[in-house]
């Protein structure tokens, strides 16, 4: 293993649907890969008609592979909070279910402080009116998605800018981020 590769690290993110979370982290400086996938489920190896049923425990989310030295861990946080409605408990505007339910998968005790600390302090922020649903769980098996729904954005941007707005997520962004970058 060479020196660039142990320095690299992971953070998983559960935000609704992954074509949504993944350009946000693709161009930031020190992230060297956004993979698409599902965790958290009973399935070994599932699809995505598996996991979109609700029936496999999944969550679709993205895995950031990044390096710490670059780009710290709380602008990944910060980064992930700006893209989604962290009050949601039943998925994520227009996608409802299990499958599209918020979450911060840790890698290490250090992110699990980090997240804890970042959701206490966006509840204590006045920011939303009910209290942040998304979970904090450990990281478990990361099973990337199907080739056709990497990088989703890019391939297919007419239809993804159509989803993207129409499911309401764009606007609740706008509205509720404002100052976001």
């Amino acid at each position: 293993m060479t020196d660039d590769i142990k320095s690299l690290d992971t953070a998983t993110f559960a935000g609704g649907c992954f074509w949504c979370m993944e350009g946000p982290f693709r161009n930031l400086e020190g992230v060297t890969s956004v993979i698409s996938g599902y965790i958290g489920g009973h399935v070994k190896n599932p699809t995505y008609q598996e996991v979109s049923s609700g029936d496999t425990g999944h969550y679709e989310a993205v895995q950031v592979t990044y390096d710490p030295g670059i780009v710290g861990y709380e602008k990944l946080l910060n980064i992930f909070w700006m893209q989604i409605d962290p009050t949601d408990t039943g998925g994520q505007f227009a996608d409802r279910g299990s499958q599209y339910k918020t979450a911060i998968f840790f890698h290490s005790e250090k992110q699990k402080e980090l997240a804890e600390k970042a959701k206490k302090n966006l509840n204590e922020s006045g920011r939303f009116m009910d209290p942040v649903a998304t979970e904090i769980l450990p990281a478990s098996e990361f099973y990337p998605a199907e080739e056709y729904h990497q990088q989703y954005h890019q391939k297919n941007p007419f239809h993804y800018k159509l989803y993207r707005h129409h499911s309401g997520r764009e606007l609740y962004l706008d509205d509720t981020w404002s100052d976001r970058v």
